[in-house]
């Protein structure tokens, strides 16, 4: 695997996640949103993941063959929003209550989104440590030819 290889496969998750954060920040901010242009609550969303794959061309299988590594890092796929229930909450002088009184609430559980921000975090740490060990690596690589 090549320097540049390293690199963009630490690049390619920092941008994920932070599209992750940015995802979960929305969640975050809509938590008391019960009203949105299609009329219904707010609606969590989640970011689909996969893993990123150099395509198939005779140029792609020979580089593989060459250096045995196949994987290009990872890649989104879909933001998607989460099917669950809405929660019901009493409030009859809500303007959004219904006729016995209830409101309904995004399916956002904050708890929950405040774990997925502490993984997300965690993730785009451990690509930025990824990055600076390989640019070490290379730097120090550099150095032996000095002496």
């Amino acid at each position: 695997m090549s320097f540049f290889n390293a690199m963009n496969i630490s690049a390619s998750g920092l941008t994920a996640q932070r599209l992750r954060m940015d995802v979960i920040s929305q969640n975050i901010a809509n938590v008391n949103t019960t009203r949105t242009e299609s009329g219904e609550p707010y609606r969590r969303k989640t970011v689909l993941f996969e893993e990123k794959k150099d395509y198939v061309s005779f140029d792609s299988i020979l580089k593989n063959q060459i250096n045995s590594f196949n994987g290009s890092g990872v890649r989104v796929t879909d933001i998607v929003e989460d099917d669950s229930d809405f929660q019901l909450v009493y409030d009859p002088e809500h303007p959004d209550a219904d006729e016995n009184g209830y409101v309904r609430m995004p399916n956002v559980n904050i708890i929950e989104e405040m774990v997925n921000m502490i993984s997300a975090n965690r993730s785009y740490e451990a690509n930025v440590t990824a990055m600076n060990t390989n640019k070490s690596m290379a730097l120090k690589a550099l150095e032996i030819g000095n002496y």
